[in-house]
């Protein structure tokens, strides 16, 4: 049974943000932001943006998840290293972003992009440790998908959130 390689997870609760992370790309348009690299999300938002030329961003702290994320470098995926969460240049227009990254980080990750970005994807969201409660009442809009573990929600003070019910 495959469960970890490098030290990295390979079980499927580190996936269960895919349908809501694929739902925003496909009712969006513009460049993305992905904070945390991974070994399913990587791969799927390149592939996702590759064909339509969206601009893809992925910032990444971890050595090991920052060498796995480089081989989708390209033209309109730019892939940067990050010493420090705090300098990263981020407040920019986004169409989707999903937050994945340090745990510690995420909240407040979120909170910068609260009116930067159409959707913002949060994954595991049911975990108290992320400390997402600190984060719905800066948003107008909140959906959480709870059909497996870890929960996914999404975001918006942009968009109405009708699409992901």
């Amino acid at each position: 049974m495959i469960g970890i390689y490098k030290n990295w997870s390979l079980l499927k609760g580190n996936s269960t943000y895919m349908p809501f992370l694929i739902r925003a790309i496909q009712m969006s348009e513009g460049p993305i932001l992905e904070l945390g690299a991974g070994i399913f999300s990587t791969p799927l938002l390149h592939w996702l943006c590759a064909e339509k030329r969206r601009r893809l961003f992925t910032y990444e702290d971890n050595k090991d998840f920052f060498e796995f994320a480089r081989q989708f470098r390209s033209r309109n995926h730019r892939i940067i290293s990050v010493d420090d969460w705090d300098k990263i240049d981020i407040e920019k227009n986004w169409s989707v972003v999903l937050v994945d990254h340090l745990i510690e980080r995420r909240a407040i990750e979120a909170l910068r992009l609260k009116d930067c970005a159409d959707y913002i994807v949060l994954h595991d969201t049911n975990v108290p440790k992320y400390k997402y409660e600190e984060v719905w009442p800066y948003f107008k809009e909140v959906k959480h998908w709870k059909f497996c573990t870890p929960w996914t929600s999404v975001v918006s003070n942009r968009k109405n959130l009708k699409i992901f019910e």
